[in-house]
């Protein structure tokens, strides 16, 4: 039998991580107010403000911009990328683009034929082959800065299609305050209707930009650069101290640096760049790991500065909520593994009163998540309806990559800086890409699998047991790790196949 202090150890480990989870909840609520109630005034003064600049000869006005591509092996979609940043409209001789290529996959001499093309067809345009990777993507960066000619510089990923207008839309506002050390723009998705799992992420990634960017920016908090679709000041780089390659979000770690420096953040809610969602779950998991890692790194590198610094209390606070977002993960883990335990061996004596009061915290706090998606389709799609049918599938992947993102959260907790591990894309050609990157066995998957079980137990009984307020959540539990270990099993199994094709 356990002992008393064990009991009351796991009951205390159980109301922490439920007053965490409480805490991540109720924090989206006042994002919401922030975005809601700001939204109209700021989109309407954005486009004054850009109607203005181009009435008042702002052509003329346009500095030098350069445009870096920062690419590892990118075969399938290096040419897309390039071709889609060379369209980019600006005034002539005032756009360099560099390529920025660790490829070590033959991709790179794809690369320099495009880039040859693009400069005979007179584009501004180098390739910078670098024949190591130190400092992953935070090197190249630097390397390319080191080079660059422009005053500022706009930065995207290998799976982004900028559209044509992009800098015409963006850069003038960098113009028009020399306060601003970046403008972020929001991200689109190519491919959110290839499958269930591209639609879930395209809604998480909607309410992450639509209400989260744009409530930091306006609500004069900390914001990050999301890493692609903006456009830095290469001044605000500078002096924040350049790109740095001590952890896996090295884009929101300068992010940081360069507010604590007095930069301001600025974020085009009306400028939209579409992008490749991952439509395999082991290279989503991947891609949430990489994310998790890092924004807990930089939490541990940089949240004692922003605390000693003069920031309002505000600013604190939203700095720790957002820099450890991810430690919803580990929560929902040890709930989900707690809860089990605590119906047998706790003697739960709670008042009708004070359990319905519990009842209420609990949902109001566990429905955040959802009314902010829930808000930022209605405010950003028109087909916001139908789209809002796949919540379900978003709800189940975000619980089940727990496991997966614990062990990030773990890992950077540990001191272990890790490598920086590229999300493969497909590009235009889907699941049946020309290049078909090697990925390994996801061993996880037992564990996940083990955990979707055990939740399911938990679940059948709560539910004998007429215990309704926790049950519900270990049926979620259960659903998530089932799915995405099933899910993770599968797409690795048919990664597999085609690769086995491609051999044949």
């Amino acid at each position: 039998m356990l002992t008393q202090t064990l009991l009351y150890v796991i009951f205390g480990l159980y109301a922490i991580a439920s007053i965490g989870l409480f805490t991540y909840g109720i924090n989206c609520y006042w994002l919401l107010y922030i975005f809601l109630r700001n939204h109209r005034k700021e989109v309407v003064n954005d486009r004054r403000k850009l109607r203005l600049f181009y009435a008042n000869g702002g052509m003329d006005k346009l500095p030098v911009v350069t445009t870096q591509l920062p690419v590892f092996n990118e075969a399938n979609v290096i040419e897309r990328l390039i071709l889609s940043v060379c369209a980019m409209e600006y005034p002539a001789g005032r756009h360099e683009i560099q390529i920025l290529d660790d490829s070590i996959d033959g991709s790179e001499t794809l690369a320099a034929a495009l880039v040859e093309k693009m400069r005979a067809e007179g584009h501004d345009i180098k390739l910078i082959h670098r024949t190591h990777r130190k400092d992953y993507k935070a090197g190249a960066l630097n390397e390319g800065m080191d080079k660059a000619r422009g005053e500022f510089l706009a930065i995207f990923d290998a799976d982004f299609v900028p559209p044509k207008d992009y800098l015409l839309r963006t850069v003038p506002f960098l113009c028009m305050n020399e306060g601003y050390g970046l403008v972020q723009a929001r991200w689109g998705h190519l491919n959110s209707q290839e499958s269930s799992l591209t639609l879930a992420q395209s809604i998480g990634i909607d309410g992450h930009f639509v209400i989260e960017q744009s409530a930091r920016s306006w609500g004069s908090l900390f914001m990050n650069f999301n890493g692609t679709a903006g456009v830095w000041r290469k001044s605000a780089i500078h002096s924040a101290g350049g790109w740095e390659g001590d952890t896996l979000t090295e884009d929101m770690d300068l992010s940081y640096r360069a507010q604590l420096k007095g930069w301001k953040m600025k974020f085009a809610y009306d400028v939209v760049v579409p992008a490749e969602l991952p439509a395999d779950i082991n290279a989503f998991k991947s891609q949430q790991f990489r994310w998790a890692k890092g924004s807990i790194q930089t939490a541990m590198k940089l949240l004692p500065q922003v605390l000693k610094s003069d920031q309002h209390w505000r600013v604190k606070l939203q700095a720790i909520l957002h820099t450890t977002h991810y430690s919803i993960h580990p929560l929902m883990l040890l709930t989900a593994l707690l809860a089990l335990p605590l119906l047998y061996w706790f003697p739960f004596k709670v008042s009708t009163l004070a359990f319905t009061g519990l009842c209420v915290l609990i949902v109001v706090s566990s429905l955040a998540p959802s009314i902010l998606y829930l808000v930022a389709q209605r405010m950003s799609r028109k087909n916001w309806k139908s789209r809002m049918l796949s919540l379900p599938t978003l709800m189940a992947v975000g619980v089940g990559v727990a496991f997966n993102n614990t062990r990030a959260v773990l890992s950077a907790l540990s001191g272990n800086k890790g490598t920086f591990v590229r999300t493969p894309k497909a590009g235009d050609k889907g699941v049946k890409a020309a290049t078909v990157y090697r990925s390994k066995f996801p061993y996880a998957v037992a564990i996940e699998l083990g955990l979707g079980a055990y939740c399911l137990v938990g679940f059948i009984n709560y539910t004998n047991a007429e215990k309704y307020l926790v049950g519900p959540f270990l049926g979620l539990y259960a659903i998530g790790f089932l799915v995405v270990g099933s899910m993770s099993l599968f797409h690795y199994l048919r990664t597999r196949s085609g690769q086995h094709a491609d051999a044949q």
